[in-house]
């Protein structure tokens, strides 16, 4: 269906643009085929974001196949405060980031609920520091200022018995993806490799509220990594309320918990509450972990396929001398 888009995070302001979304089944006898969902957006924010996406997430007949595809041009004005995990607001650098996106990935099922699977993708980013002297331009200890192109070949690993992939009551997910991104191109100086790991659990609580529980782990390794493939903490999926790249290191550890409680089949509520941190090898604390908690709610567009809009609000840690991490997000779709 055609689509007027209106999104909000802290980051980009209120966004707004047209799209279209389309979800079917590959094969429509079979009840348990899983929902294939495309969707295109073309979007302008008021913090002057511009933003074209095209995804696909399709599951064929039997669901043997997963094919995922994402293509992304996007220039996006943000706040850089720095590396590490304690990061201070009076550092805050305005810069300009432009970006081009592709990223295809397939996986097949081997062994039931398994699927294993290979990626390439490529990404290219260019940076502008709009306050000159700022922490971007001065830090000497940051790589990639000039941004640069990546190519990403991977692997990946997952195992999913939830009941639905839109919005799932019961069943667990777990996946786990190796990129490696050799240096190939004048203006990367590095190789990286890419690992993420990232489950979900859902328990019926009874037949209209459903926990959620869900953890990820993200790291990157290798020589003179740059800093934009970083893991950076903070989205509106996961540790919401926390403006994203205010913290970002070479690790990034998180997790979450959900309560869903789906009142009718148009409407449902939403309380959730985790911590997260990130931090350089060798370095994890564990009383370095920083909280969020907050509430939304949701409203259910194709209620049989259990797809959604999401209305957000969490907030996050309070650091002295620092207004309270917060935020608000419009997004499809559930956090997880």
């Amino acid at each position: 269906m055609p689509i007027p888009v209106l999104g909000y995070s802290q980051e980009t302001g209120f966004e707004f643009g047209v799209g279209a979304l389309y979800a079917t089944y590959m094969d429509r006898s079979d009840p348990m085929n899983r929902s294939s969902n495309f969707s295109t957006i073309g979007s302008i924010s008021t913090k002057k974001q511009y933003n074209l996406t095209l995804r696909s997430d399709i599951y064929t007949a039997g669901n043997k196949y997963h094919l995922m595809s994402e293509f992304k041009i996007r220039r996006t004005p943000f706040n850089f405060y720095g590396i590490g995990n304690n990061t201070s607001e009076l550092m805050e650098d305005k810069v300009l980031e432009d970006q081009i996106k592709i990223l295809l990935e397939a996986e097949k099922s081997l062994l039931p609920f398994t699927y294993t699977g290979i990626s390439l993708g490529f990404e290219n980013y260019t940076y502008t520091d709009k306050v000159a002297g700022g922490i971007f331009s001065a830090d000497p200890a940051m790589k990639g200022k000039n941004g640069g192109p990546v190519l990403f070949v991977g692997l990946s690993q997952s195992f999913d018995t939830r009941n639905s992939n839109n919005y799932p009551t019961k069943g667990f997910f777990g996946r786990v993806t190796y990129q490696y991104a050799p240096n190939l191109f004048t203006k990367s100086d590095y190789s990286v490799s890419q690992i993420k790991l990232r489950a979900s659990n859902f328990f019926p609580l009874s037949n209209s509220l459903v926990l959620g529980l869900n953890g990820i782990y993200n790291t990157v390794q290798g020589n003179d990594s740059p800093f934009y493939l970083l893991p950076q903490m903070g989205n509106d999926e996961m540790m919401r309320g926390y403006y994203k790249g205010r913290f970002r290191e070479e690790n990034l550890l998180s997790a979450q918990t959900e309560i869903r409680y789906r009142f009718t089949n148009r409407f449902g509520l939403v309380a959730f509450a985790g911590a997260g941190q990130v931090f350089e090898n060798g370095n994890f604390d564990v009383n370095e972990f920083k909280p969020n908690l907050g509430g939304g709610i949701r409203y259910f567009y194709d209620p049989a396929k259990g797809l959604s809009i999401r209305l957000d609000y969490g907030v996050g840690e309070k650091a002295a001398h620092e207004k309270r991490q917060s935020g608000f997000y419009i997004s499809l779709a559930e956090a997880f």
